[in-house]
C-alpha cells in the first residue's frame, strides 16, 4: 500500500526502514524523521504523516523491547524522603 504518493513511500518501505534500524541498533527510537533519512527522503506536503506515522506504530519493529541488562529506571524521591541505597 503507497502510504506516501508525492515521495513513492510504501508500508513495505516503512517496516523495511525500521527493520534495519533494529538490526543496526535494537534500543533505537524509531521517528518518522529517522525513517524518512533511512530511505533517502524528505518530508514533503505532510498530508500523508498520520497515515505514516499510524503504519510506524503497527510495524512488528516498532516498540523498543527493553534490554535485561538494563539498569532499573530511577525515580526522582519525593521532597523529604530519604535515598535508601
Amino acid at each position: 500500500m503507497i502510504v506516501c504518493q508525492c515521495l513513492a513511500i510504501s508500508d513495505a518501505d516503512i517496516r523495511a526502514a525500521i527493520a534495519w534500524m533494529r538490526a543496526a541498533d535494537p534500543e533505537t527510537i524509531v521517528t518518522a524523521g529517522k525513517i524518512y533519512r533511512v530511505l533517502g527522503k524528505q518530508a514533503d506536503c505532510g498530508g500523508c504523516m498520520s497515515l505514516f506515522v499510524e503504519t510506524m506504530r503497527q510495524s512488528p519493529g516498532f516498540p523498543v523491547v527493553p534490554c535485561s541488562a538494563a539498569p532499573p529506571i530511577l525515580r526522582q524521591p519525593p521532597v523529604g524522603e530519604a535515598i535508601s541505597e
